[in-house]
């Protein structure tokens, strides 16, 4: 297996609530990692992550309407800081373009809300798609929920009957085969919704 040479946090962003916070910064003291955070004069702190070995990860984070926002990108070497902070982006419902970058290669992977949602390699000018997210659940649920096609047999039926009854109702037979003409169209229609 090809040795990792660094991650890159590319597009990060985590939103995160006071306690969430207090978690974020939990889960890196747990694993040995020193931070030191800076409040500054409008709530916003800057925290500096740093490994043993003397790696640090310096994050802003900004408050906004009672959340922690930490929008930003930053590269890491060391494997502890990028696994912890793939967990964060994973247990934080966080979104992140993720370069992961070998010697010849360098894996693309895209968070969204903490789910890995594509996996890309890139060789050079080769990019290659090794896994796409698709909904297909969704997908169904959406094309279940559509109702546009019931609308328009529900629709058809009711010119179908009011044509009926003005048939019904008029003596001519040129006005007849009118009717019957646009009647014909109607089933035929009719006939094309329900198949």
């Amino acid at each position: 297996m090809a040795q990792r040479l660094a991650t890159e946090y590319v597009k990060t962003c985590l939103q995160l609530t006071e306690a969430e916070m207090f978690r974020f910064f939990q889960m890196f003291v747990d694993h040995q990692v020193t931070l030191q955070v800076k409040v500054l004069e409008n709530g916003n702190q800057e925290v500096v992550f740093q490994d043993g070995a003397g790696q640090e990860i310096v994050l802003s984070f900004e408050k906004k309407s009672g959340l922690y926002e930490c929008t930003g990108s930053c590269r890491l070497s060391n494997t502890l800081l990028a696994n912890l902070m793939r967990k964060a982006v994973s247990e934080f419902k966080g979104s992140a373009t993720v370069n992961r970058i070998y010697p010849s290669y360098t894996m693309v992977y895209y968070y969204e809300r903490g789910t890995v949602v594509k996996i890309e390699e890139v060789k050079g000018q080769l990019l290659t798609v090794i896994y796409e997210y698709k909904d297909t659940i969704g997908l169904m649920q959406q094309m279940f929920q559509k109702t546009e096609v019931e609308q328009e047999i529900e629709m058809i039926y009711d010119q179908i009957n009011h044509l009926l009854d003005l048939r019904n109702m008029l003596q001519q037979q040129e006005e007849h085969q009118q009717i019957d003409t646009r009647l014909n169209e109607l089933t035929h229609r009719l006939f094309i919704l329900e198949a």
